[in-house]
């Protein structure tokens, strides 16, 4: 079998198998392919004559078919190097591959399987024929990534903190925090009595959170309510019966310029 591609990483199985060489180079062109509608009709020509291969081919010229009506054709490709490992599928598998990050970084598989139509069949006491198609996910692989992207990321689902750096403000920080959720404002505020103003800070930006909204002595006596962009460190005091709409302002402000910073990082366009 010295006669086989020596950059053929399936060369030494093949070998093992005592597979002609001019066969082993022929498969191994076969399992370097993958593609969509093109290689289909390509591998029409080249197998058209062997009736399992056209069977074949027509399942998959289906398949990719249902795909396009279902708009997610662009997300597939027919690669004839996918293989299983059990040998009681009788038509189609597939594998589903999370796609590279930003970095190109890639995990590869995290779900696998086909259509088997005649194991089921084989508990039945008649013998009838199942067809069934099932699937593996790799859940194990799945909170892994999971959890790597929530260790990545401080994006908290909480808009807003209420926050206060005097004494005697936790009725004043929940009244405002329930004007909040009235206006449907993922909110919070620290659950202290008397929370330290830098505390609150910090736990903004361990959490992500993009708006503060502060109360005080002052802006009591003057009936008016700060509102800080934690981000830029910027505030301004605003009257207390529309503070609501200036949270709504400042989060559309601070929602395009995460946008546009997360476009920076990954080489994209905003």
């Amino acid at each position: 079998s010295s006669g086989i591609n020596a950059e053929w990483p399936l060369r030494p199985g093949v070998e093992v198998k005592g597979l002609p060489a001019p066969v082993a180079d022929k498969i191994g062109g076969f399992v370097r392919r993958c593609g969509g509608e093109e290689l289909i009709k390509e591998l029409e020509v080249e197998l058209g004559d062997n009736k399992t291969a056209s069977a074949g081919l027509a399942d998959m010229k289906l398949l990719l078919e249902y795909c396009k009506l279902y708009k997610c054709y662009e997300h597939v490709s027919f690669d004839l190097s996918l293989a299983r490992g059990l040998d009681y599928y009788t038509g189609a598998i597939f594998e589903a591959i999370l796609a590279p990050n930003t970095k190109g970084e890639s995990v590869g598989s995290v779900a696998g399987g086909g259509r088997y139509d005649q194991l089921v069949g084989m508990f039945s006491p008649k013998g009838r024929s199942i067809p069934c198609v099932g699937v593996s996910i790799g859940i194990e692989r799945l909170f892994s990534i999971m959890e790597k992207r929530m260790e990545n990321s401080k994006t908290s689902p909480v808009q807003v903190l209420v926050a206060s750096g005097q004494k005697g403000m936790l009725r004043e920080r929940m009244i405002l925090l329930q004007e909040l959720w009235a206006n449907n404002i993922n909110s919070e505020m620290l659950y202290k009595a008397n929370p330290k103003l830098l505390s609150q800070f910090q736990h903004a930006e361990s959490e992500g959170i993009p708006v503060i909204v502060i109360i005080g002595d002052s802006e009591l006596a003057d009936k008016k309510v700060k509102v800080r962009e934690h981000a830029t460190r910027e505030g301004k005091l605003v009257d207390r019966e529309r503070f609501v709409d200036a949270v709504k302002e400042l989060l559309q402000t601070a929602g395009r310029q995460t946008a546009g910073r997360k476009g920076e990082e990954s080489g994209e366009k905003t």
